[in-house]
């Protein structure tokens, strides 16, 4: 287990934006959520930040609510941890018996754990079979994908998921080679990838098969369906006062969670109205100017911060009835 793995990305700056929702002594009691807890590095740092605060925390992935079971363990029972997919999470409250949280926090995009461990198959620079499947007990992994969808599918899923200019050009090598032999792990593939594209293309951007697998790890985990879902779903959960923040790590997700602060934060009434009535004031205040970025110093520190964006926004008004 490496320790690059126990660094979570902008961490001082996510208390920060939470803190004055949760700094509050109870009654009632404040509760943060953690939506995606991976190893548990938020989810410590928001309990022994916030002394008087609850946390609810979920993970699709069952190896990391067993390794953030032992790690949160001292914290007893003010940490309770859920098996399940962020965009659940008015379910998991209502399941609870909580009506509105103080905080929620999302840190999107792949957990270091399973970047780190070679037998899950979403690193692009170990051999390892193709599954990325972030819940292994569920759906359909990512040879599957790469086998059995039609060439029109995989080339959409590029384009759209990975932002691939050579889409085309790497599904005809894909189909190709599929017929030969289906895909079983990732080092064919990245291999594949190399030999498909321009040399111009090669030289920029890092590895060249960085997108197609980020295309194929939200296809195979729905990520982009679910956030749609999640981010409305966890605004909705907060109680007036209550602040969310949301780090993403790639256009597609910020661009998802910006449409939905920007719609929340605008007034809903018809133009030209003299007076705005209260049921078409915005019910969230931004809390970023744009997207937040990391320093340069965290990133030398931690190159997984490299590309990280962080938005917040505060829930000002209650819902119209």
């Amino acid at each position: 287990m490496s320790q690059t793995r126990h660094v979570p990305v902008m961490l001082q700056r996510c208390l920060d934006l939470l803190a004055p929702a949760l700094e509050t002594p109870g009654p009632p009691q404040p509760v943060v959520v953690d939506c995606t807890l991976g190893l548990g590095g938020h989810s410590e740092a928001l309990l022994s930040a916030f002394p008087s605060a609850r946390l609810i925390a979920l993970d699709r992935d069952k190896e990391a609510l067993r390794l953030s079971g032992e790690r949160l363990a001292p914290y007893g029972d003010r940490a309770t941890l859920v098996h399940a997919v962020y965009d659940e999470l008015p379910e998991v409250l209502a399941r609870l018996g909580i009506p509105k949280v103080q905080g929620v926090l999302f840190d999107l995009g792949v957990s270091s754990m399973q970047l780190d461990e070679a037998d899950r198959g979403f690193a692009y620079a170990q051999d390892a079979p193709l599954d990325m499947r972030m819940d292994q007990t569920t759906g359909i992994g990512a040879a599957e994908v790469l086998n059995t969808y039609p060439p029109g599918e995989l080339v959409r899923i590029l384009r759209a998921y990975g932002e691939e200019k050579q889409a085309k050009r790497i599904v005809s090598a894909i189909v190709r080679e599929r017929e030969k032999e289906p895909f079983s792990n990732s080092a064919r593939l990245v291999e594949l990838i190399r030999d498909a594209l321009p040399q111009a293309a090669k030289r920029t951007g890092g590895n060249p098969a960085k997108r197609t697998f980020q295309a194929l790890r939200i296809e195979v985990n729905g990520e982009l369906t679910v956030l749609e879902r999640a981010i409305p779903a966890a605004v909705q959960s907060l109680a007036v006062g209550g602040r969310i923040a949301v780090l993403s790590y790639h256009s597609l997700e910020d661009r998802l969670v910006k449409q939905v602060f920007a719609a929340g934060a605008a007034t809903t009434a018809p133009p030209g109205l003299p007076v705005v009535p209260e049921r078409y004031q915005p019910r969230l205040k931004l809390l970023t100017r744009g997207a937040e970025l990391p320093t340069e110093e965290e990133v030398a520190e931690n190159r997984r911060a490299a590309p990280a964006r962080l938005r917040g926004a505060q829930r000002i008004r209650e819902e119209e009835r």
